[in-house]
């Protein structure tokens, strides 16, 4: 049989010849469009579902939020495996499907049934969030950020606002995480001896600090032939308007955020620290999409 075919491409030469040739060239095209990356994605189609419960201590965040969400998914159609992961003030859930399920169609079904589980949630808790698509072994790039003429926090809000938006605009970019710095907050430091003085509780402070940062629409109004949007402005920018929101009366006295308490910017409170060689710094992880080529996808970051 062997001695049959070498004598057939002996005859046949040429066929032979333009056979290999062709394959050759073709071969250089599928290559040139192969999909790269360092490893093979191993890992069954999973969807990651985050929720926040800031202030809760692990023990409550798990036996609150964990397990209910860990419940609803468990007997979802095509799940092979639930894990989870619980700190405090946040909880972690990968559901992993069968090989072969459509990850579109499984965040669906996430999604559906954690429309269903969020009513048990605590009333503080909001709603769990599904995270962007992408694979754990696809994280391709950390970059460092820091600067000897800027405080941490401008450093952290450049990375928010400015960095992070260009990475996520480039094809193939799933996600992108800074830590590390200072995360830019609006703090209002309630002064509990003031609120003793103007006997206002902490609950009213709560209440107007969020009541004085919203915008409400009022309709509209028609005026001969033209149709006018009615919007009434009440976000806070600067500083100074939270502190001139009012909490209460008292004798026809307005009781202003500003007497009861100390509004600065100022950054949150850190749970963990990024550093490059021993100066802090922010860290920016960058995710790719499953599928995106990883060396030309660095090279567009």
């Amino acid at each position: 049989m062997l001695d049959a075919i070498i004598r057939g491409a002996l005859r046949q030469r040429l066929i032979v010849l333009v056979s290999s040739l062709a394959l050759l060239i073709a071969g250089v095209f599928v290559v040139r469009d192969m999909p790269v990356d360092i490893f093979p994605d191993l890992t069954a189609p999973t969807v990651t579902v985050m929720t926040e419960a800031h202030g809760m201590a692990p023990e409550e965040v798990e036996r609150l939020v964990t397990l209910p969400v860990e419940t609803a998914v468990n007997g979802a159609t095509g799940v092979r495996r639930v894990r989870s992961s619980t700190a405090k003030g946040i909880s972690i859930v990968w559901v992993e499907f069968e090989w072969g399920t459509d990850i579109f169609q499984a965040r669906q079904i996430v999604n559906e049934k954690l429309q269903m589980v969020a009513s048990s949630l605590p009333e503080d808790v909001p709603a769990p969030i599904m995270a962007p698509i992408s694979s754990i072994m696809g994280e391709i790039m950390l970059v460092s950020v820091n600067s000897e003429n800027h405080s941490e926090l401008e450093v952290r809000t450049a990375a928010d606002w400015e960095i992070r938006r260009r990475l996520l605009a480039i094809p193939g970019v799933a996600q992108v995480i800074p830590i590390g710095g200072g995360k830019k907050q609006y703090q209002v430091r309630v002064d509990p001896e003031k609120l003793q003085q103007f006997n206002v509780t902490l609950d009213q402070v709560l209440f107007a600090v969020k009541a004085s940062n919203k915008n409400f629409s009022g309709g509209f109004v028609r005026e001969y032939s033209n149709e006018y949007t009615i919007r009434g402005i009440g976000r806070a920018y600067p500083i100074e308007d939270i502190e001139q929101s009012v909490v209460t009366e008292r004798g026809n006295q307005p009781i202003l955020i500003g007497d009861v308490a100390t509004v600065e910017i100022a950054a949150a409170e850190k749970i963990g620290e990024a550093s490059v060689d021993a100066e802090p710094a922010v860290i920016i992880s960058i995710q790719k999409q499953p599928g995106a080529n990883t060396l030309e996808l660095t090279d567009k970051i």
